[in-house]
């Protein structure tokens, strides 16, 4: 029986925002070098910048758009699969992972699918952020130096505490590394429509949460900000970093869902963990596993952000001064 092809999920909801961004010297971010708000302008070609929202993290929402304000960033908002009201793709589609996937994860990987199929159709690298993404005062100077980069697939610019495989040096000319084996992190990250349609390829015939669909994907030009310019909103207290807005994760395991993994399961869970052993083995003379730091001068923006609360999910606000 042939397979159900996987839909277009959600809906798009474009706040009506100035495109604005920010230009500085890459020199300055790599170096880590402080400098003053940055100030928006009017290119109309500078990267797009989606953030994946549920209908009522309506907190959330308001805390991006005064984030996005305090960068000089405009966004468009994707409203985010609700997980009581998903497509039936059937449960052969989700099974074949290394555990049960709940469905506040399915939910999560439709809603990123559905930014790769936008991003995919496009022309142009895009920033995906989900609305616990707390970001850096040095992205708006990343975007903008890799905005017409045509030989990356994937930037991920977060870091949560995880040891991740990375190369020795870092690029030349930009602040990253070579990302050869990532363990968590679909919070924020830069893809390229080459980037997109792996993922869509990687992710087409069964389910993952969306963390793992991207870690797995070797076949991405993958690499990592270093410093970190992001995390989860969770993460704040462990990085010494203002928290803007208190946060609670909607992918808590209920008592029922920590029954443990069937056979399949496992053996599924023990190839993979093989796999990441040798893609090791294969990178040790030219890659390290490290923890990628994270400067908290960086986020000091963050101490006098001013979010309010907004009125409806889609609620206009230009995400720049």
């Amino acid at each position: 029986m042939a397979r159900r092809p996987l839909p277009m999920c959600g809906k798009i909801s474009r706040l009506p925002e100035k495109r604005q961004g920010w230009r500085r010297s890459i020199a300055d971010c790599s170096a880590g070098r402080s400098s003053r708000r940055p100030r928006p302008n009017h290119k109309a070609d500078a990267m797009q910048v989606l953030i994946i929202n549920l209908d009522r993290a309506r907190e959330r929402l308001a805390f991006q758009q005064a984030q996005m304000r305090a960068l000089g960033l405009s966004f468009t908002r994707i409203a985010a699969l609700d997980a009581d009201h998903l497509p039936d793709l059937g449960e052969a589609y989700w099974n074949g992972w290394e555990r049960p996937i709940r469905p506040a994860e399915r939910a999560c990987l439709l809603s990123h699918r559905q930014t790769w199929e936008t991003i995919a159709a496009g022309a142009d690298p895009v920033l995906v952020l989900e609305d616990d993404a707390v970001l850096s005062d040095k992205v708006p100077a990343l975007l903008e130096a890799l905005r017409h980069r045509t030989d990356l697939d994937h930037v991920t610019l977060e870091t949560r505490s995880r040891k991740k495989l990375v190369a020795r040096a870092s690029l030349s000319d930009l602040p990253l590394r070579r990302l050869y084996q990532d363990r968590s992190g679909a919070a924020a990250y830069i893809l390229w429509p080459t980037g997109a349609a792996k993922l869509l390829q990687r992710s087409a015939r069964h389910g993952a949460i969306a963390d793992a669909v991207i870690c797995a994907a070797y076949e991405l030009a993958s690499f990592q900000a270093d410093p970190a310019l992001a995390v989860q909103l969770d993460r704040c207290a462990p990085y010494g970093l203002p928290k803007p807005i208190a946060t609670q994760s909607s992918i808590s395991p209920t008592q029922s869902e920590k029954q443990r993994p069937s056979l399949a399961f496992r053996l599924r869970r023990i190839k993979a963990q093989l796999r990441m052993g040798l893609r090791q083995l294969c990178h040790s003379q030219d890659a390290q596993r490290r923890q990628v730091p994270v400067r908290r001068e960086d986020f000091d923006y963050l101490k006098t952000l001013a979010v309010t609360q907004t009125t409806s999910p889609s609620a206009p606000g230009d995400a720049a001064p």
